[in-house]
């Protein structure tokens, strides 16, 4: 194979990774019509169809799909390698990615990684906040954080923060012309601020238990975020009642502002962890990283 081909084929692997021209293009660092003429020349040296676009997708063709496949874990490999070798340095360097929800980067990651990533000025973070369940294999990501009770049985583990709950607030606003609710299943009868998973799609169904009994209610209301903060603007709003981690709306509580219903229903969660594939070589950045987020 000539070097022209393999340089080639890894701008290939970006563009049917990404399912995008212009996605790619800015992850190599290159322009896009400089990406699109380059796939366009491996493809007539391959005598094959690698890609089918269209004006709003781009995806790999049955070819593409198969060279994907075998080009994918080599190239894996290859930057497994060459993080092991940057491992050996003394000084930590390099990006670490990790996949977490708006909550457990606002509450939690970024307040204990904020005095610390002053220290390791060559440590590159990217910390991508997303409310749905990514594979963090399969989306390159270093690792990531989850409640301890969804957590996949093959991760490594490291708990990082308190067990907490989710509570239902209001504001007294909306309590004015709405009746309080006593059970959570008079929650079908109110207005509710929905959120929504990324990755399934789905909304969130509310969990609650109380002396043993689980019980699960799907609300209706006006509004779906992805973000719980936005979330908490919309109760304070007025616009229904919100299910959200007791931590991010307490001092709306405490100042009147929020009007917390179902107290007794509200159920602890396990904690917070760090969680990453068993077979990862932690580099010293990475490390640098866990022992930042355990403390």
């Amino acid at each position: 194979m000539r070097r022209e081909d393999l340089n080639d084929m890894l701008w290939f692997l970006a563009v049917a990774e990404e399912r995008s021209f212009t996605k790619a293009a800015a992850r190599l660092g290159t322009s896009q019509s400089t990406l699109s003429h380059t796939i366009k020349q491996l493809e007539m040296r391959l005598g094959l169809r690698l890609l089918t676009r269209t004006t709003r997708s781009v995806a790999p063709t049955e070819a593409g799909e198969r060279l994907l496949r075998s080009l994918a874990p080599h190239i894996r490999e290859l930057e497994a390698d060459i993080d092991a070798l940057m491992a050996i340095r003394d000084k930590p360097s390099g990006t670490i990615r990790i996949s977490l929800s708006d909550h457990a980067l606002e509450s939690l990651v970024w307040p204990k990684l904020k005095p610390v990533l002053r220290n390791y000025p060559d440590i590159r973070v990217e910390l991508f906040s997303d409310n749905g369940f990514r594979n963090i294999v399969e989306d390159r990501f270093d690792a990531g954080v989850r409640l301890g009770e969804s957590l996949d049985k093959d991760m490594i583990a490291v708990p990082i923060g308190p067990d907490w709950r989710l509570v239902a607030v209001a504001s007294p606003e909306y309590f004015a012309s709405h009746s309080v609710p006593q059970h959570p299943q008079e929650l079908v009868e109110h207005i509710c601020i929905n959120q929504r998973h990324l990755r399934s799609g789905g909304l969130y169904v509310w969990e609650f238990e109380k002396d043993g009994r689980d019980l699960r209610v799907r609300v209706e209301g006006q509004l779906i975020f992805n973000s719980s903060y936005a979330e908490v603007d919309a109760a304070l709003s007025g616009y229904g009642i919100a299910y959200l981690p007791e931590s991010i709306v307490r001092d709306h509580i405490d100042a009147g502002r929020l009007i917390q219903v179902l107290d007794d229903w509200s159920p602890m969660f396990s904690g917070y962890y760090l969680y990453y594939p068993n077979r990862r070589q932690n580099s010293p950045a990475f490390s640098v990283i866990v022992e930042a987020l355990r403390r």
